[in-house]
């Protein structure tokens, strides 16, 4: 008997994700938080956490298994859209006048969320480490987890607060672009290490993307650059997406050949696309009009649909591992940001400021642990509680930046003109209503 066709089942539940997650997006916008909140809470309502809760008939009619790797994949495309987009904005030249303070601060909001978080992997492997996962990229990748920033949730944040085009949200762009960089290579790092089979594999990996990365740099963001100069004004808007999108896919085909996670290509070929190209920026536009809103949703509810928070209600002690993983990242993202910004000469409010921004995970987290559950290094009790880490790191950044600005009234200054004396009142009227 043939399969059924999947296809009248996808085309219900690709809208009312789509739907959904813009709903959410509206809502937590209106409320003054980042649209991604909404979205990537949309997606757990979706999932197992609610609508498989209270209704899993609902859930199994909407999801059903047929339709489970077409959405998959449309979100996975509308993914390595947008980490073309996150590369093609990563701006190194914000660094430019803040590159000594942009490298303290985020190595300290790099360093102390890795020491703690490697700790708290060592405290946790023996109860939530996947069977037949090792120590080393259970640790590293739990410490890269906690370290992670959001740079294009950050980037929002400071727009939608006025903040953006501050000395503040400059410095904070560049410290968020240099621990960017660097979270990559070590999520690159981890992935080499949980798929090989070996050491020496393991070093194989890492060495060939170190070479891709360098051709990329050296030999491909100089062709397009040549190219962008001279035939991009010639060149139709829709050949320009297609190169575009067609480069990304290639460049992640490549890192997935390799043996590190397409997403790092699609991200590097971002890095060296030509910016400040008047038709080249367009066709990125028209690209994240079509992946952000339409294919990035379906991302969101296969993280939902893999976060079950039922799961830890049924045992307490899973929910205070969930609390030591909330106060391990906000202490060592937040306090390194702030304390090293601190220490670089910047006020208490400013340096609070800069640490709030840093602790943003956001969307990058979301997919940094669909990785670490894709490559099984850790379990889906650990990836929901890191779901909603992310969560909540990411709600509190806007209303504590936002307090932190908050124009303060200055306080009332008192008069130094004394109060004249009252004159006596000559009329009739008056001397008769006085005292004798």
């Amino acid at each position: 008997m043939p399969a059924a066709d999947p296809l009248p089942a996808l085309l219900v539940a690709v809208p009312v994700v789509i739907l959904a997650c813009q709903m959410g997006a509206t809502l937590l916008r209106r409320l003054g938080q980042p649209p991604v909140i909404g979205e990537i809470a949309m997606g757990i309502v979706l999932g197992p956490s609610l609508i498989g809760w209270v209704w899993p008939e609902a859930q199994a009619w909407l999801f059903p298994d047929a339709v489970l790797p077409y959405t998959s994949v449309l979100g996975q495309f509308g993914l390595l859209a947008f980490m073309f987009l996150v590369g093609l904005e990563l701006d190194l030249g914000a660094l430019r006048g803040h590159s000594r303070i942009a490298v303290a601060v985020s190595q300290a909001g790099m360093l102390l969320p890795l020491g703690l978080g490697a700790l708290l992997a060592l405290a946790m492997y023996g109860q939530l480490a996947p069977d037949g996962v090792g120590l080393v990229p259970f640790t590293l990748f739990v410490a890269v987890a906690m370290s992670v920033t959001a740079f294009p949730v950050l980037a929002r944040i400071l727009v939608d607060r006025g903040l953006y085009g501050t000395p503040l949200g400059a410095l904070a762009m560049a410290c968020a672009a240099v621990d960017d960089v660097a979270a990559w290579c070590l999520l690159a790092l981890v992935v080499a290490l949980a798929s090989a089979g070996s050491p020496l594999d393991a070093l194989t990996t890492a060495g060939l993307t170190v070479l891709f990365a360098g051709a990329m740099v050296l030999m491909v963001r100089p062709l397009l650059a040549r190219w962008a100069a001279a035939r991009a004004d010639r060149t139709n808007d829709g050949v320009i997406l297609v190169l575009l999108f067609s480069g990304l896919s290639l460049s992640a085909l490549m890192t997935d050949l390799i043996g590190v996670h397409t997403l790092f290509g699609a991200f590097l070929f971002g890095v060296v696309t030509p910016r400040g190209h008047r038709r080249v920026e367009a066709s990125a536009a028209r690209l994240r009009a079509v992946a952000v809103p339409v294919l990035l949703p379906l991302f969101f509810v296969h993280t939902g649909l893999r976060t079950e928070i039922g799961a830890l209600a049924a045992d307490p002690v899973q929910w205070l591992w969930a609390g030591a993983v909330v106060v391990v990242a906000v202490l060592g993202k937040w306090g390194g940001a702030a304390g090293a910004a601190r220490v670089c000469g910047r006020s208490w409010r400013e340096a609070l400021s800069i640490g709030a921004l840093m602790n943003c995970r956001g969307l990058t987290e979301l997919v940094v642990l669909n990785i670490g559950l894709e490559l099984g290094v850790i379990g889906p009790e650990l990836f929901t509680m890191l779901v909603l880490m992310a969560l909540i790191t990411t709600a509190v950044t806007s209303p504590a930046v936002s307090r932190l600005h908050r124009p303060r009234l200055p306080a009332p200054t008192p008069d130094p003109t004394p109060a004249a004396a009252p004159t006596p009142d000559p009329s009739p009227a008056a001397t008769a209503a006085s005292p004798t």
